[in-house]
């Protein structure tokens, strides 16, 4: 029943619409929501002694789907709500950018220790869902969730299973602790799944976000995120070697490599930067190589010594991969990318050499292993791309190849390369084992690392997968 005046589906006599909510107050419905536009026609609507005769709350709202008001703005709004008879106020609007929530919690505050009054303040959008997921732990009287996928009443509404079983609202408190993942695009990420899994079993009261960042360095530097409630964050795509210039203190390979996955906070607010991406994609990589050879898995530690193992990337994975080959002893690097002086940057810093995407493509370079760390090939936008035409896997000669992307959890190049007779390396293993790393930087606690991996394959619907 909101009309489309106020950003709604409604379009019908607003004298009906206004009877049909006092007749769901006058049926004792627990909460009734009107808009503050309509609050004087709507108070006058009330038929005699229903108000007064009812326990119903009336919430008034109001809705701005181009921007999140100035805190001054949000201050008058919320007075006006209370003055036209709210019990409880609602403000809800379009977040363009994740700092400006701040402006939000920071209405919260003020309004909790100022008038008392009950609200509710969340953001709308993607970049604005932070608010939603977050809602108990802010302050907000209550929030709205989604019957399913597909229904949502706001952009940016979560449904309400994921409300309970992922970020575990009824649990928060203002005492809960946050973590999150920093990226952009962000919606795709399997990192929640995971974590709060993982936090869950470890009994903490924490839990963890996706953080649409278009800015790492405006976010790094807005109170709210760098509060003692933010205690650390993941980092992805394209932020990771933005997220170097970030920190305070640097882990020595992460100042080596030059990217950074993960932020520690500091006591004093800081930030201490790590990449765990190398260490998981190096193992994940050996041990398909080891695989490959029907080997040992204690004699997969050398078994890069002296390969040649060709990067496609030049970003922070790619810089995380090229440098852990290098850290492995790997006898030649190759870098391929699509800006060739990137490649050219990462090869003379990790002791490799660049080489053209096309030259890649055409199938003139030889190696052992391949290692794809670009998201060509994710899902939604790319499942049928792959970074490397299978003729060109075929006359290559890889014994091994490796996919960072992992939703799909066969991609394109996966496919291509098993019906070529290489052995895969997952890019879920990888996954799986740098947010392990991560979650013990983060709590000091061992990651449920088998939880993790069963959690992600049951989100992308792929249980089946999941051994008994």
């Amino acid at each position: 029943y909101r009309p489309t005046w106020e950003g709604g589906q409604y379009k019908g006599d607003e004298q009906h619409r206004l009877s049909v909510l006092w007749t769901a107050v006058e049926h004792g419905a627990a909460y009734v929501d009107c808009e503050l536009r309509a609050a004087g026609r709507f108070f006058a609507a009330a038929p005699k002694g229903v108000r007064e005769r009812s326990t119903t709350k009336i919430i008034l709202s109001s809705h701005n789907y181009d921007n999140v008001p100035s805190e001054v703005e949000l201050d008058e709004i919320h007075a006006q709500c209370v003055v036209a008879g709210a019990d409880i106020v609602k403000i809800a609007a379009m977040v363009k950018d994740i700092t400006h929530i701040a402006r939000l919690e920071n209405l919260l505050a003020r309004a909790k220790s100022a008038t008392g009054h009950k609200t509710i303040a969340l953001g709308m959008g993607e970049a604005g869902q932070v608010s939603r997921l977050l809602a108990a732990k802010f302050g907000n009287f209550l929030t709205f969730g989604a019957l399913r996928s597909g229904a949502e009443s706001a952009p940016g509404q979560p449904t309400l299973s994921q409300l309970r079983d992922i970020y575990r609202l009824q649990k928060q408190s203002t005492k809960t602790k946050v973590m999150g993942v920093i990226g952009n695009p962000i919606s795709q990420s399997k990192s929640p799944v995971l974590h709060n899994i993982s936090l869950e079993a470890a009994g903490l009261d924490a839990c963890y976000v996706p953080l649409l960042v278009s800015d790492i360095r405006e976010f790094l530097s807005t109170p709210l995120f760098v509060s003692d409630s933010f205690t650390g964050f993941s980092v992805t795509i394209p932020h990771k070697e933005g997220a170097v210039m970030c920190c305070e203190e640097l882990d020595p390979v992460a100042k080596k490599i030059g990217a950074v996955n993960t932020l520690v906070r500091l006591p004093n607010g800081k930030f201490k930067g790590y990449n765990t991406d190398y260490s998981a994609a190096v193992r994940t990589i050996e041990r398909a190589y080891t695989s490959h050879l029907d080997g040992d898995m204690r004699d997969s530690e050398s078994i890069l010594r002296g390969k040649t193992i060709v990067v496609i990337g030049a970003g922070g994975a790619g810089r995380s991969l090229a440098f852990g080959a290098a850290f492995k002893g790997a006898g030649k690097i190759i870098i391929a990318n699509r800006n060739f002086e990137r490649a050219k940057a990462l090869a003379a810093a990790c002791g490799g050499e660049a080489v053209a995407l096309d030259e890649l493509r055409n199938g003139a370079l030889k190696g052992d292993v391949l290692a794809n760390t670009t998201s060509l090939g994710m899902y939604p936008d790319s499942v049928d791309e792959t970074p490397m035409p299978k003729d060109a896997l075929q006359a290559a000669g890889f014994k091994v190849v490796f996919d960072a992307v992992y939703n799909p959890l066969e991609t394109r190049l996966l496919r291509e390369a098993k019906e070529c007779g290489c052995t895969q390396a997952s890019g879920l293993d990888m996954f799986v084992g740098q947010a392990a790393q991560q979650f013990e930087l983060f709590t000091g606690k061992k990651a449920a690392e088998s939880l993790m991996r069963k959690a992600v394959l049951a989100d992308m619907g792929l249980d089946y997968l999941v051994n008994p």
